[in-house]
């Protein structure tokens, strides 16, 4: 099987970190992000990853080699100018046959990568994104009213979201969907693909899931790494 890491983001909310190096290759415990990324791939039957590159790419490129160590088969894609989160992946056209897997590379989680690529190939849908439940506390009394009236009440509810997980499977055919050499968004291609009628399958991540965003977040991540991923590494 074969899937796709988004790694050519700046990190700009992670500054200064990644002024040295690119945030997919910041240290969570005693690995890079990408390496944990790539293990789990492989323990799940990923044989196959490309790294889809634009900042810092000779870091990332130097760092992994051609994967051998990882006991997969590794590929750099260089974007020539920022192409977004969807756009890299017409870089990719001609190497793919079957469904793949898309993930960012900012992103640790405990998912089942197997069994939501087994979802996705049932759904035969274009495109299967994940999705995870967010559960933010709401600190104040919600209150409903009709007109002037007080119908009722609601005491610190919590806020129910469900967030884009930045994972997905996709068949080649979606390919054709995404313009050539120019900045296109995995928000632009659900969109496209909700215009045109085009079904997309969703697939709910019940498992530990981490956005590395900001710095709190990278600081979670080192908690996080110790707390519960090392024991599955």
């Amino acid at each position: 099987m074969k899937a796709v890491i988004l790694a050519g983001g700046l990190g700009s909310r992670l500054k200064p970190f990644t002024e040295v190096i690119p945030k997919p290759l910041l240290p969570v415990g005693k690995k890079a992000v990408l390496e944990v990324q790539i293990e789990r791939l492989k323990s799940y039957g990923f044989d196959e990853v490309y790294l889809a590159t634009n900042y810092k790419s000779e870091y990332i490129e130097n760092f992994f080699g051609n994967g051998n160590k990882y006991g997969i088969q590794l590929f750099i894609s260089k974007e020539e100018k920022p192409l977004g989160t969807a756009g890299p992946l017409k870089l990719l056209s001609d190497e793919f046959d079957e469904p793949f897997l898309v993930m960012n590379g900012d992103i640790l989680t405990l998912m089942n990568f197997k069994k939501f690529y087994e979802y996705a190939v049932k759904k035969q849908t274009l495109l299967t994104i994940a999705i995870k439940k967010i559960i933010t506390p709401y600190d104040f009394g919600n209150i409903y009213f009709t007109g002037d009236y007080v119908t009722n009440i609601t005491e610190k509810p919590d806020i129910i979201t469900y967030a884009l997980a930045g994972i997905y499977i996709m068949r080649p055919e979606i390919l054709h969907l995404i313009p050539n050499k120019t900045y296109y968004g995995m928000d632009y291609l659900i969109r496209d693909l909700l215009a045109k009628q085009i079904p997309i399958s969703k697939y709910e991540l019940k498992e530990y899931w981490l956005d590395i965003g900001k710095p709190e977040d990278y600081e979670k991540a080192q908690h996080d790494y110790f707390s519960q991923l090392a024991e599955v590494q």
